[in-house]
């Protein structure tokens, strides 16, 4: 049977109907659900469990290819997600898989499927635990259609399937009926592929995907709510071709991250940027170093912007004179292996004050008064505290350039964060003193602690072309570990 184009479907007059479409390569523009099993394995499971999945991808594939789709799609769920606690599924559903998904947007069925205002339904043959937070928060879908898994008492997918098992065909189409089977016909569907026409069959209007790939994907600001903070170690999307290599990569990766750490930290702080170069890395500094430097024996306070625990470390290389650090968390292994001091604060603003005022009188002191790690184009908003201890403030941007793996993580373990950053083959860290805030714009000038803190970030923000908003550290890791998805205070 043969059906329009999607490109044909008009979206005007939509409010009052409703829509039913398919997710991949329909809402999505790739068909391939490859990449978001191998980021459920990785971040929900292990490496090891990852090597596993690319291992049986052959397998799958000849499978979908010679034999049956539901048999290929089983096999990736099994191999994904078979033992994992269900909370952890959630967690990476949460805060792993939007991003990628909001990458790939197809714009022609998202202009109809967003202007179906009465009622949104999306109905896909991946496990519908993967992609239900996705689809509701950020594609503002009522209903989500999916296979369904089996959990055990205990709370962990046995990576087995509940009836009617993978929901492709006319199990797809079974599931469209009993949804609307008290109203009318959706009015609108939307597939992408050969066993979407069993429930196209049941819409009013009826549609298909028919270009993927070919057009360029929705961005991101145009969701039904954009995918702001997200988590997950992987910087690319891992298609088959991506997460081969990555794998290949990784213990070469991992053999090289620690001969750098071991090197750079045993190496005289004038040798270091010497070291950087040998063993692949980039260090680029720019603004005027010199005047950074401390004036008539006091120390400076360098205010910079959060994006790995390795900040101090790459600041400090580039002032070419060892500073301190001060730092809400450190693991036990980070303060190991770090090469400058670092000092744990207390969250008691008047203990946390004293401690920095004493470091101030002995050398210079780095502070990141985001509080935490951000790898978004976003700043968090700064904490006021620096602005009342000092006048000597330098704001200091900074950005490190990955290609394979991100050096922060939320869910994961923070304490390996240095090395995930220092396995990328050529990993760079960009460093820019900005000019010391004029005497007139610190807090003993007459300015609050507020004034002087959003001008410090206002300034790192233009200086690398980030956003400052007022999201702080307790809404990421709300928005990451609790999934409230909330945007209240995004500019």
């Amino acid at each position: 049977m043969e059906f329009e184009k999607v490109e044909n479907c008009s979206s005007v007059e939509r409010e009052k109907h409703t829509v039913v479409a398919n997710l991949e390569g329909t809402l999505t523009r790739a068909k391939s659900l490859f990449p978001y099993f191998m980021l459920m394995a990785t971040e929900g499971g292990s490496i090891v469990r990852a090597v596993a999945l690319m291992l049986v991808t052959p397998l799958a594939w000849l499978l979908h290819h010679f034999f049956s789709e539901q048999a290929a799609i089983r096999l990736l769920i099994f191999v994904s997600l078979a033992g994992l606690k269900v909370r952890d599924i959630e967690g990476v559903a949460r805060a792993v898989l939007p991003r990628f998904f909001a990458e790939d947007i197809h714009p022609q069925s998202w202009r109809v499927f967003s202007a179906c205002c009465r009622k949104r339904c999306v109905v896909t043959l991946s496990p519908r635990i993967m992609v239900e937070y996705f689809c509701k928060n950020h594609l503002g879908a009522d209903i989500v259609l999916g296979t369904e898994i089996q959990v055990t008492k205990g709370g962990r997918a046995t990576g087995l399937l509940l009836s009617p098992g993978v929901l492709v065909g006319t199990s797809k189409r079974l599931a469209v009926k009993a949804e609307f089977d008290d109203e009318e016909a959706p009015d609108v569907g939307i597939g992408g592929r050969a066993s979407d026409h069993a429930f196209l069959q049941l819409c009013k209007e009826a549609y298909m995907v028919t270009e993927g790939n070919k057009v360029e994907a929705v961005p991101m600001g145009e969701l039904f709510k954009p995918v702001i903070f997200h988590d997950g170690r992987f910087v690319r999307r891992p298609t088959p071709k991506v997460a081969l290599l990555t794998l290949l990569w990784f213990p070469i990766g991992m053999l090289l991250s620690i001969l750098r750490v071991f090197i750079c930290v045993n190496a005289p702080l004038k040798m270091v940027p010497t070291m950087y170069k040998l063993l692949g890395m980039k260090l680029v500094v720019r603004g005027n170093v010199s005047r950074s430097l401390k004036r008539d024996g006091r120390g400076m306070l360098f205010v910079c912007c959060h994006r790995t625990c390795l900040d101090p470390v790459f600041l400090s290389v580039a002032l070419g004179e060892e500073v301190s650090a001060v730092t809400y968390s450190v693991s036990r292994l980070t303060e190991i292996i770090s090469p400058i001091p670092t000092v744990r604060l207390t969250r008691d603003r008047v203990k946390d004050a004293e401690t920095i005022k004493q470091l101030l009188q002995v050398g210079h002191l780095v502070i990141c008064p985001e509080g935490t790690t951000c790898r978004e184009p976003i700043l968090l908003r700064f904490s006021a505290l620096f602005a009342e201890l000092t006048d000597e403030i330098v704001p200091v941007a900074v950005l490190p350039k990955m290609s394979m793996f991100y050096g922060n993580t939320v869910r994961g373990f923070k304490a390996f964060d240095p090395f995930f950053f220092l396995m990328n083959p050529r990993p760079v860290y960009e460093i820019t003193f900005l000019e010391q805030l004029p005497i007139e714009l610190t807090h003993s000038a007459g300015r609050s602690a507020f004034e002087v803190a959003n001008h410090a970030q206002r300034i790192v923000g233009e200086t690398l072309g980030f956003e400052c908003t007022n999201f702080t550290r307790r809404d990421k890791y709300l928005i990451l570990t609790q999934g409230d998805g909330s945007v209240k205070h995004y500019k």
